[in-house]
């Protein structure tokens, strides 16, 4: 054949996407329903059964023997530890007969590997992990015990396979982070790896999403899954897609499309990613001018403002919802008399004043939200960071705005929309790990099925938790936190304070700062240099503040002398609805061995007990506290206790209704031949 020719032809091969290629581009794992009844009550069995302790004990023994195998790899030439991991990737990527024998000896030779690439050797319990994610389970890996390395061994075997995998975090920054620190490791291996982060440009995307491991958060790859079946439109079906290509072959062109399908998917503190954030779906939309709307709102604001509570209207903190009397829904519709016709509706006029009323009683500035720049951001209550470009949906991010006297924005039309919960059952293999995971593992493996092994520690933890300390108001308590905070400065002690919201925090830094005392801020208003923050709230006297953001990510390391005297003393302020995140924040100390003390303060006043225990039991656990009676620690404990199941029955609830609404959005609307989850 004529050289000339055989380029084109080579060329227009290239060009085309082969059939499989494009199947797996855009075909997805069709979950099933999720349990009910006596079948969710056989499926818990079946869930107890997959995490039983002697799994736990058969990976750890073959840990074992995979760390004696790397040792005798020590002097094996470079050159020799590439040939052999050619040959692994060989024999995965063609998955013949058997190939899955030789998983130990490809994990001894990583393990020799990443100590020759980025200078650490993988613990037994690291390794542990590792063969736990590959066989899809859900780690729980204590905070410090090396998540990130321990990913990366599953990550590059299923790199190997030729499939996308994907590691999906929580934040840009370790997803950055991270890629960039195990690129050589991943190199050596013969594994590309890129970083999805959310400024990229669509086209920096596509080219990120090439490589054989691609780290990213999950509002990002959900978020272009989401455009990319926008883009299909009609053809999101591998079937209707092949029968466009052979009908039509150069008329394919990518589509635009920036994913290369779905997987493999492990996930970083899996916790956060399929529970905390799992409770509102994500939504792709554009913005509409509705001046009308626009204008009701600032009307609602200002009608809203003129009723009286427990006379007009009634709130129920524990759902965060407002119920109108007979008295105010006869007030606003006097109000209503001469407003234009939008206000003529009882349900429509009575609806938007609900909004107004929901954003001025539950949605606190530097609570739920900060302004910054004129503009409404919203605050994600469990990391602490800022949400950019996220809005709360039916109205009432306007009545925030509203509320706030700034520029109402119009309201936006949804294009696609998709649970977390539903979108990573689309995965064909799903791993995770985190380091509190066993409160939900019922939850994780009815929703994902996933099953939770919890791995032991490198090191034993020396970590020393004292009882909390409980007060009848909050001035009480804000006392004591900050004469707490001094106490231990002056011995030198390192202190990690963690607050619930924003103001809480700008709160205690203002207290200390009276009292003359040096410390970093951090929260989502003041969240520069975060990393280097945490990194440095274990170094001798020193004091951080910070929300829940301080929980995630980067180890915190002790400084000179800082362990003769009891290593970092973590100060919760406030109990979380769940226990999970309270054992984030205490996470952050006696990492690897290292000494560290942790205590959490409480009040009656705190949102948790308000919302969660009834008036006569918070009355009389504030009369028992404030006259120090015997067995008030007890009253607190239980009230606690019952707050927090409370707390997580209601959560749970809700994040099924969402992954309710997808199913029941699927089924209602199949008939038009488009899935409403694209």
């Amino acid at each position: 054949m004529d050289s000339k020719v055989s380029a084109t032809f080579a060329k227009e091969v290239s060009d085309l996407i082969l059939p499989a290629h494009d199947y797996r581009r855009i075909h997805i794992v069709v979950p099933g329903k999720v349990h009910k009844g006596l079948d969710r009550v056989a499926n818990s069995l079946v869930g107890r059964y997959s995490r039983r302790s002697r799994i736990l004990r058969s990976l750890h023994k073959k840990a074992e023997q995979i760390i004696e195998e790397s040792f005798e790899l020590r002097h094996v030439s470079d050159r020799k530890l590439r040939d052999s991991l050619k040959d692994f990737r060989a024999g995965f990527r063609r998955q013949n007969r058997g190939y899955e024998e030789a998983l130990p000896d490809a994990l001894a030779t990583m393990v020799e590997v990443a100590y020759r690439t980025v200078g650490l050797r993988p613990y037994p319990v690291q390794v542990l992990g590792a063969m736990a994610l590959y066989q899809g389970y859900l780690a729980e890996m204590a905070t410090g015990e090396g998540k990130s390395l321990t990913a990366c061994l599953p990550a590059i075997v299923a790199g190997w396979t030729g499939r996308p995998c994907h590691i999906v975090t929580v934040n840009d920054y370790l997803a950055g982070r991270d890629a960039e620190e195990m690129r050589s490791l991943y190199s050596f291996c013969g594994v590309s790896v890129g970083c999805v982060t959310g400024e990229m440009s669509p086209e920096e995307r596509r080219l990120n999403y090439e490589n054989g491991v691609v780290y990213t958060t999950s509002k990002e790859i959900l978020a272009d899954f989401l455009r990319d079946r926008l883009k299909l439109g009609a053809f999101n079906e591998p079937s209707r897609r092949l029968i466009r290509q052979m009908l039509w072959p150069r008329g394919q062109d990518r589509d635009g499309l920036v994913m290369r399908g779905l997987d493999t998917a492990i996930v970083d503190e899996a916790d956060s990613v399929l529970i905390d954030e799992a409770v509102t779906p994500l939504i792709i939309s554009r913005p509409q001018e509705n001046k009308p709307l626009v204008e009701a709102c600032r009307t609602a604001q200002r009608i809203a403002a003129s009723l009286a509570p427990g006379i007009d209207y009634n709130k129920e903190l524990k759902y965060k919802e407002i119920t109108l009397t007979e008295d105010g829904m006869k007030r606003i519709a006097a109000l209503s008399e001469s407003l234009p016709g939008l206000w003529r509706g009882a349900s429509r006029r009575e609806e938007l004043v609900r909004q107004g009323l929901t954003a001025r009683e539950f949605y606190h500035r530097d609570k739920q939200y900060v302004v910054q720049d004129g503009k409404v951001m919203i605050v994600d209550e469990f990391t602490g960071r800022l949400m950019p470009n996220r809005t709360w949906r039916h109205g009432l991010h306007q009545a925030v705005e509203a509320q706030e006297g700034l520029e109402v924005t119009g309201v936006s039309e949804t294009l696609a929309r998709l649970s977390f919960q539903q979108f990573f059952r689309f995965f064909r293999k799903l791993s995770g790990m985190t380091g509190t995971a066993r409160e939900a593992a019922g939850e994780f493996w009815h929703i994902y099925g996933l099953s939770v092994l919890s791995v032991p520690t490198n090191r034993p933890c020396t970590r020393k938790a004292f009882a909390d300390c409980v007060f009848f108001n909050a001035e009480h308590k804000w006392q004591a936190i900050s004469e707490d905070v001094v106490r231990c400065h002056q011995t030198g002690r390192p202190v990690l304070v963690g607050t619930r919201s924003v103001e809480a925090s700008e709160r205690l830094a203002t207290m200390l700062a009276s009292r003359g005392l040096t410390f970093n801020l951090l929260n989502a208003v003041r969240h520069k240099e975060e990393a280097q923050i945490v990194a440095a709230a274990g170094k001798l006297g020193t004091v951080t503040i910070a929300t829940n953001m301080a929980g995630r990510g980067t180890d915190i390391k002790l400084g000179r002398g800082v362990v003769e005297l009891g290593g970092l003393h973590v100060i919760a302020t406030e109990r979380h609805e769940s226990g999970r995140i309270d054992r984030q924040l205490f996470g952050r100390c006696a990492r690897q061995g290292d000494p560290g003390s942790t205590q959490a303060f409480m009040s009656v006043d705190d949102e948790l007990l308000q919302r969660f225990v009834q008036t006569p039991i918070r009355t009389r656990l504030s009369l028992a506290i404030e006259r120090q009676r015997p067995g008030a620690n007890r009253i607190a404990e239980h009230a606690l206790l019952h707050a927090q199941r409370a707390a997580q029955r209601l959560a749970f609830h809700q994040r099924a209704g969402v992954l309710k609404m997808d199913t029941w959005l699927e089924d209602a609307l199949s008939f038009s031949g488009t899935s409403s989850k694209f």
